[in-house]
């Protein structure tokens, strides 16, 4: 595997698509790219990380603005409050440009930000959709979280309908459907450990 290629990671909250995607970029010795996009998007606009943590993985809520393509100065608290020049839709710009930059530079993972969508005409990719039963999903927000499983199904939901208002706002598709990737994988049919073996085979057979 010679020729630059990238694995995007959709995932359900709890379902470990991050450990997968993780684990994944370390077996096949490439980079991974989850919340380290958003430093990288300040550094690269000159933004605040603040606001692309505010606005990670967040639709538009239709704040005018714009200023695409622009290299942004720091906006200090006596300035004009940011949600009045800039929209999450400007962000999302911003964070599209790095995406599309590293991959273009290296073969890497990227995990959920739209980087299926944005990366659509990469001539190497593979789209990887994780979920998991509802009761495995708890479980493991419990372990990693200590919270109830009341706690922990609020979480879920309240992840589950950002990231799919995100993903259908700013794509063509629908998050989570089988027919958005290129496979789909229930992690907890398989087990983290088996499901990183089944998503590896599947990426080499894919890209070869």
């Amino acid at each position: 595997m010679d020729e630059k290629f990238v694995v995007n990671i959709g995932r359900q909250l709890g379902s470990g698509g991050r450990e997968v995607g993780e684990r994944l970029a370390s077996r096949l010795g490439i980079d991974f790219y989850d919340k380290e996009l958003i430093q990288l998007a300040s550094e690269d606009s000159g933004l605040c990380r603040e606001f692309f943590e505010k606005a990670d993985e967040k639709a538009s809520k239709g704040i005018m603005g714009g200023l695409f393509g622009m290299r942004f100065q720091f906006v200090s608290e006596s300035a004009i409050p940011i949600t009045n020049c800039l929209s999450n839709d400007a962000l999302f710009k911003v964070q599209s440009d790095v995406i599309r930059r590293l991959a273009a530079e290296k073969s890497c993972v990227f995990v959920g930000r739209c980087a299926d969508y944005i990366l659509r005409d990469h001539p190497r990719c593979v789209n990887v959709f994780i979920s998991a039963s509802r009761e495995e999903r708890i479980a493991r927000l419990r372990r990693l979280h200590s919270i109830s499983e009341e706690r922990a199904e609020e979480m879920m939901e309240k992840a589950d309908k950002k990231r799919s208002e995100y993903y259908n706002y700013y794509s063509n598709k629908t998050w989570g459907m089988a027919s958005t990737y290129h496979l789909c994988v229930d992690s907890s049919a398989l087990g983290i450990e088996k499901t990183i073996d089944f998503v590896e085979e599947f990426v080499k057979l894919k890209i070869q």
